[in-house]
C-alpha cells in the first residue's frame, strides 16, 4: 500500500534548477523550524525544505515501489541542471523503515534544496524561486531554551531490558544465532517545544565525522555508511564493536582494549561478512580490510570498516538502482545480527518496541541515480502530537559472553550523543 503525492497529469511540467552559488551559506544555518531536511558531514552534503511531492509506502515490494515511483516522477521534470554532480539536480530524501515489509517509509522531494561538495556549492530549485531571494529569507536559527528535561522509560525499563539481553545470550548459547543487536527506547519531554534546527546544529557541532540527518521528525547524527553511490562506484563503513570513552590514560586503555576484544572483533567481523555477501552478486571487485581501525567519537569508539567496490556492468543486478542496493544489504549484521531472519525473529519476540525507522537507511538519491545512505542510529522522533516531546533510541550487538550489565552501559553512551544536543 502506498500514499503518493505526484505531478498530475496533463499539469504544467515542474521546471527544476541549479544554480552554483559564488558566497557559500552555512547549509543547517538555511533550515526552517519545521519539514527540515538534511544529510551533512562537516559542512558538505545537502539541507531541503518544502515538499514537491511525497511518497509514504509500505509492504513487501516498499523500496521496488519507492524506486519506481522516483523514476516516473523525475523522468517528468524539466531540469537545467548548472552544477552537474552528485547531489544536483532533482533529489529525494529517504528515511526508510527497519522493516519496510511492515513499517512505514518516507520519500520527500523538497521545494528546495543546497548543496556543496568539494568546494563548489549549489541551489536546487522546483518553480521559478530565485535563489537571491530564498537566502535572503533564511531564517534566524537562534536555539530556544528548553527549561526542564523529563525523562522515562520507553519499552523496557532498565532491568527488563538486561533481563532481554541474557534471554538473547541464552539463545545464541544454545547455536539459535551468532549475533542479534537489541535496542531500546527513551522518552523525553523538554518544556519548551524541540527546535530540529538547534539540535541539528549542535549534532553536527560534536560529531563532525558523523552525517548529520534529517527526515520527516527522525533526526541524529550516524556514524555509519550504508552505502553509497557514485556512478558505479560503491562504498560503504562498517561500524560493529563499541567502546566507551575516558579521560587521559584511561581512554588510551579503552581504546586498546577494544582492539584486543576478541568478542567486539567478532562481532565487527560478523558486520563485515554480511554487507560484503549481500554486495558480491552486484560487483566485479569488491575489498574489504582484513583489519578494522577505530574511528574515535565524542562519546564512544568503534570498530570501522570501510568497504568499496566497483557494481557490475549488464543484466539484472548490472542495472540495479540504488535503492535496490540498499535493499540487498539491509537489514546487516550491524542492525540486525546474523543470520538475519533469526536475529530479526528474536527482535521481534524480544525487543518489545516497534523501530520504525530507527536503525532503517536514511540519506538521499538523484535523479542519475547517484546516492548517500546511512543508518539512522544515534537519533531521535520528534512526536507528532507534541512538538516538545521525542523518542531516543540506542542499541547494542550481542554475542556469546555479552554482558547484561555492560551492554546496558553501552547504551546509555549511545543516548548521551543526542542528550547532549538537548542539554546543550
Amino acid at each position: 500500500m502506498s500514499v503518493a503525492a505526484v505531478t498530475t497529469p496533463g499539469a504544467v511540467t515542474p521546471v527544476v534548477t541549479t544554480t552554483p552559488l559564488l558566497e557559500p551559506p552555512a547549509l543547517l544555518d538555511l533550515l526552517p523550524a519545521a519539514g527540515a531536511l538534511s544529510w551533512v558531514r562537516r559542512g558538505e552534503g545537502l539541507v531541503g525544505w518544502g515538499e514537491a511531492a511525497r511518497l509514504e509506502v509500505t509492504g513487501p515490494r516498499a523500496l521496488a515501489e519507492a524506486a519506481a515511483w522516483w523514476e516516473a516522477h523525475s523522468a517528468g521534470l524539466d531540469v537545467d541542471d548548472r552544477a552537474g554532480v552528485p547531489g544536483s539536480g532533482p533529489v529525494v530524501f529517504a528515511s526508510i523503515a527497519f522493516d519496510p515489509a511492515a513499517g512505514t517509509s518516507v520519500f520527500v522531494v523538497p521545494e528546495v534544496i543546497v548543496g556543496r561538495r568539494d568546494g563548489l556549492t549549489w541551489m536546487t530549485t522546483t518553480g521559478d524561486a530565485d535563489p537571491a531571494d530564498v537566502l535572503s529569507a533564511a531564517p534566524a536559527t537562534a536555539p530556544s531554551a528548553l527549561g526542564r528535561l523529563r525523562y522515562a522509560d520507553g519499552a523496557l525499563d532498565p532491568a527488563s531490558w538486561c533481563a532481554t539481553v541474557a534471554a538473547a545470550v541464552d539463545r545464541i548459547d544454545a547455536g539459535e544465532l551468532a549475533k542479534v543487536v537489541l535496542a531500546r527506547d527513551l522518552l523525553v519531554t523538554a518544556d519548551a517545544p524541540l527546535d530540529p534546527r538547534a539540535l541539528l546544529a549542535r549534532l553536527a557541532t560534536r560529531f563532525p565525522d558523523c552525517w548529520t540527518f534529517a527526515v520527516d521528525g527522525l533526526l541524529g547524527a550516524t556514524p555509519e555508511l550504508l552505502l553509497r553511490r557514485t556512478g558505479r562506484q560503491l562504498s560503504s563503513r562498517v561500524l560493529a564493536g563499541t567502546a566507551p570513552r575516558g579521560a587521559g590514560a584511561d581512554d588510551e586503555r579503552l581504546a586498546a582494549g577494544l582492539l584486543a576484544s576478541a568478542k567486539d572483533r567478532a562481532e565487527h567481523a560478523l558486520a563485515v561478512e554480511s554487507l560484503v555477501r549481500a554486495l558480491e552478486p552486484y560487483c566485479t571487485t569488491l575489498t574489504a580490510p582484513d583489519e578494522p581501525e577505530l574511528l574515535t567519537l565524542a562519546n564512544v569508539r568503534h570498530l570501522a570498516t570501510d568497504v568499496t567496490g566497483v557494481q557490475r556492468r549488464g543484466g539484472a543486478r548490472g542495472s540495479a538502482g540504488l535503492l535496490e542496493l540498499v535493499g540487498a544489504v539491509h537489514p546487516t549484521a550491524a542492525v540486525c545480527g546474523t543470520p538475519t531472519a533469526a536475529a530479526a525473529a528474536v527482535i521481534g519476540e524480544l525487543e518489545g518496541m516497534d523501530r520504525g525507522r530507527y536503525a532503517g537507511p536514511v540519506g538521499w538519491v538523484d535523479a542519475r541515480g547517484d546516492g548517500e545512505f546511512g543508518l539512522a542510529l544515534r537519533c531521535a522522533e520528534l512526536s507528532d502530537g507534541d512538538p516538545a516531546s521525542a523518542r531516543l533510541f540506542a542499541g547494542c550487538g550481542i554475542v556469546a559472553g555479552s554482558d547484561p550489565a555492560a551492554e546496558l552501559a553501552e547504551t546509555q553512551a549511545k543516548f548521551a550523543a543526542f542528550q547532549a544536543a538537548l542539554e546543550s
